[in-house]
């Protein structure tokens, strides 16, 4: 691509840079500025837990990193430069790097960057780096699959409180049972000074949210898409209240589309960060599984409340405590003792996710198939390219993958495009 993405950070992104970089704009150097535009741009590039673009920007750093996928240096050449810099992430990465390059230089786009920073400029959303000393180090524990950056709404004081913290996840269709519990442990842990994190979903996220936000305590929700994607619709006037008296934080630059593949991705987040993990309520397919498994295997404290056995909306809770080692929680005071000091499970869970159509290819393993039907329409075709660029996925990658999911029957071809069955 002809355009000098980091030369244009000197001039005309300056300004933009400027409201997201903690209120210091005025004071950042020109390679600070550089370093602050490449950490946003290549938000724009990868999706959410991309090991190897989080390897190549350790490696070499975020401003060289970007100039690599802009300019389309050779994977040999590449390779060969990592190797001098960190020989464990070249190990790693190098059997992929064509690939990964791949993937990535469909993406390239100055106006995407530039509309991502405009937006978030607009909203004051603030960008977070690992190079900020208010960074969240416990997201360390996702090792290369940690983001890159981070995209934050919010007063930035209030992240120091995450390191005392417990995530209040479940069911988006909770019945009541599951919604008072879930009121009634917010407020007893706030009360008890711990920030509750949680999705911003329907269901238990909701009424966990509202509990803290009603006790004047921190609560923090992860998003799926940018934090200028309210997501639920529903819950936009909640998101709004978490955005002025908490904190709204997502993983992907303000213009991002929340997808299936990426509220998967977006629950690493929510364990990651949180002292402590407790599933209030959920079926046995719930999605709030997948969020307990990263827990489990990061070796987090996991809890769950129990509910009445013959309630299919607690069966996936009773399926932590039987099969798992989930700790039975049923009071804030038991949720706090989990998170200060409690035993902690054996990280024997791994992520679960549903079975309809969509995400049984994530439960199989198949993370491609899930993000090109997330990137497909049952209305229009779409060609090979597009695809591409929508999800994250190399040409070659996507063509691959539509033949299987075309032996499934989940895609149908017309004339070069393709489209989602319905």
């Amino acid at each position: 691509m002809a355009e000098d993405f980091l030369g244009i950070a000197h001039s005309h992104i300056a300004d933009l840079l400027t409201p997201i970089t903690h209120g210091r704009g005025d004071d950042l150097t020109g390679d600070e500025l550089e370093t602050r535009f490449a950490w946003a741009a290549f938000s724009t590039l990868v999706e959410p837990g991309d090991t190897d673009a989080r390897a190549l920007v350790q490696a070499l750093g975020p401003a060289e990193a970007l100039r690599i996928v802009v300019h389309g240096e050779a994977a040999d050449t590449v390779a060969a430069r990592m190797r001098e810099a960190d020989q464990a992430a070249a190990l790693s990465v190098t059997p992929r790097l064509t690939a990964a390059m791949a993937r990535w230089k469909p993406r390239v786009s100055l106006s995407t960057a530039t509309r991502a920073l405009t937006a978030a400029a607009h909203l004051r959303a603030f960008l977070l780096t690992p190079d900020d000393t208010t960074w969240p180090l416990t997201l360390d524990a996702l090792g290369d699959g940690a983001p890159l950056a981070l995209w934050v709404r919010g007063d930035l004081a209030r992240l120091p409180e995450l390191n005392r913290s417990i995530a209040l996840v479940g069911a988006r269709a909770a019945t009541g049972y599951g919604e008072h519990v879930a009121m009634e442990s917010a407020a007893g842990l706030s009360d008890r000074g711990f920030a509750i994190v949680s999705g911003g979903a329907y269901g238990i996220d909701g009424a966990a949210h509202r509990a803290a936000l009603a006790s004047d305590q921190t609560t923090v929700a992860f998003l799926a898409g940018g934090v200028d994607r309210l997501y639920p619709a529903g819950n936009s006037r909640l998101l709004e209240r978490i955005a002025h008296s908490g904190l709204l934080i997502g993983e992907l630059p303000c213009g991002s589309p929340p997808t299936r593949w990426r509220f998967l991705q977006r629950n690493r987040l929510i364990a990651a960060v949180a002292t402590a993990t407790v599933v209030v309520e959920a079926g046995r397919r719930s999605g709030s599984l997948n969020t307990a498994g990263h827990a489990a295997m990061m070796g987090r404290p996991l809890g769950a409340v129990p509910g009445p056995i013959t309630s299919p909306a607690s069966s996936g809770c009773h399926r932590l405590i039987r099969e798992y080692d989930a700790v039975c929680v049923t009071s804030a005071d038991e949720m706090a003792e989990l998170a200060i000091g409690a035993a902690v499970p054996e990280p024997a869970l791994a992520p679960v996710a549903g079975t309809d159509r969509r995400t049984h290819a994530t439960a199989t393993g198949a993370a491609e198939e899930t993000r090109l039907l997330d990137a497909l329409s049952t209305r229009r075709s779409r060609p090979i390219a597009d695809i591409a660029a929508r999800s994250g996925l190399s040409a070659a990658e996507v063509m691959a993958t539509l033949g299987r999911l075309e032996l499934a029957g989940w895609v149908v071809e017309d004339e070069g495009s393709w489209s989602k069955v319905h």
